[in-house]
């Protein structure tokens, strides 16, 4: 359920990473850098799940500070274990999201 709007959402985008040190960050910076958009977390044990509605970007800085160390996008894309959504690839941050809303 969407705590927004009370009903089931069909249009949340995000990674899918292998639990741990990089996935721990990589929810922190979700909840950073999309301010204004509800952010849920779904710890599995062996893997984390970031939703967030319609479109989640992740910014490198963000994840390197919470990370305490520099950190490139080609490890965020080596952990990933699924997307939700389309996703967009820079060095400086990613993009999951939907051109098309259900």
């Amino acid at each position: 359920m969407n705590p927004d709007t009370g009903s089931a959402s069909k249009n949340l985008v995000g990674p899918v990473l292998r639990s741990g040190e990089l996935a721990d960050a990589v929810a922190e910076a979700a909840r950073e850098d999309n301010p204004g958009r509800h952010v849920e977390v779904e710890d599995h044990s062996a893997y984390v799940r970031v939703k967030v509605e319609h479109e989640c970007v992740l910014q490198r800085q963000t994840i390197e500070r919470h990370l305490g160390r520099a950190f490139e996008m080609s490890e965020l894309q080596a952990d990933l274990a699924a997307i939700a959504g389309q996703l967009e690839v820079f060095d400086s941050h990613v993009r999951f999201y939907f051109t098309k809303t259900l």
